[in-house]
């Protein structure tokens, strides 16, 4: 079996609601423009030229803090985790699980969202949306989030987002070439890996799990860089960020769970691999998000992962086992 666990959907009914209250996601060109993330027999037929191929849903391009003030954004939530169950339980071969949105500007009512998405709903963790609302992953306020999940031993997704309107260079106004979202997403992913890092937060809930974007976005490439480069900073410019952790800076980073979303780059595999060891890697396409409305995205990652020079076993983890024992699933 393949275990696709980054999976995007906009769920029918909830694009309605979203439709009718005027509200449009930051994505909403993208949604539009890719069929597959509202129409379930298109998808299903794509999923069809894939043997054993179930998917996680995960919900695209919005969030219910970004879409409303903190009362409506709770029932926003409410909503799209309602049609998630719901999705799950219709087609449970088609989707192994799928994962809960959080009103995030209204915290209180977002641990009780998780114990009614996990208890009731049975998702199988979370999505946040990173920046969140504009603010950094550590800050105090997001502290009972992940002392819920890490209760619940069940994963938080990260998926980076990056407005156009910020620029490349201060003397414009915009990102040009869609730089905003080509390069945007893994930085933002790469800052927020950071700030859990360094703000103490794996070092509080050990037990946290996150899944990251794009394989760890930056941080395999760079391990090298951000050893020396820290080393430095408290070495030689007395700056002590290592001086609450307890263990290796770079065990931190390792403690990251990452999809395989690196359109197709069996080399870009090895290099997450390498770093990050077989039981922290899990297939994820990012699907439907390409050219070819989703086709290319779940094809490209089969088969770098079927190329990486490692063990089948390592490749039957990466492909399945991974997911079903992170999430705990009763397939």
């Amino acid at each position: 079996m393949k275990i696709d666990v980054y999976a995007h959907i906009m769920p029918a009914n909830y694009k309605k609601v979203l439709d009718k209250l005027g509200r449009k996601p930051a994505l909403q060109d993208v949604i539009e423009s890719i069929p597959t993330l509202v129409d379930l027999d298109k998808r299903f037929r794509m999923m069809d030229r894939y043997q054993d191929l179930v998917q996680v849903l995960t919900l695209v391009g919005t969030s219910p803090e970004e879409m409303a003030g903190p009362n409506e954004a709770v029932e926003l939530a409410m909503r799209a985790n309602d049609e998630m169950a719901e999705l799950v339980f219709k087609y449970p071969d088609r989707f192994a699980a799928a994962t809960a949105v959080l009103p995030m500007n209204n915290i209180d009512a977002a641990i009780k969202e998780i114990d009614r998405a996990i208890n009731d709903l049975k998702l199988r963790g979370i999505l946040i949306r990173t920046p969140i609302n504009g603010k950094p992953v550590d800050l105090p306020e997001f502290m009972p989030i992940y002392e819920k999940m890490s209760q619940y031993n069940l994963p938080i997704w990260f998926h980076p987002q990056r407005r156009r309107d910020i620029p490349e260079y201060a003397t414009e106004t915009e990102s040009r070439y869609h730089i905003w979202h080509m390069w945007g997403l893994p930085y933002e992913t790469t800052v927020a890996m950071t700030r859990l890092v360094f703000s103490g937060i794996l070092e509080k809930y050990p037990n946290l799990k996150i899944i990251t974007h794009h394989c760890g976005a930056m941080i395999p490439f760079f391990e090298g860089r951000i050893r020396g480069h820290y080393d430095l900073c408290e070495m030689r410019l007395n700056l002590k960020f290592k001086q609450n952790l307890t263990k290796p800076l770079i065990e931190y980073f390792r403690m990251f769970y990452n999809d395989t979303s690196v359109h197709g780059s069996t080399p870009a595999l090895m290099c997450g691999y390498a770093f990050f060891g077989a039981d922290h890697i899990l297939f994820g396409t990012d699907m439907p998000m390409d050219s070819q409305i989703g086709a290319r995205q779940i094809r490209d990652n089969i088969q770098a992962i079927e190329q990486m020079d490692i063990l089948d076993s390592d490749k039957k983890k990466i492909f399945e086992l991974n997911a079903r024992n992170l999430l705990r699933l009763p397939i």
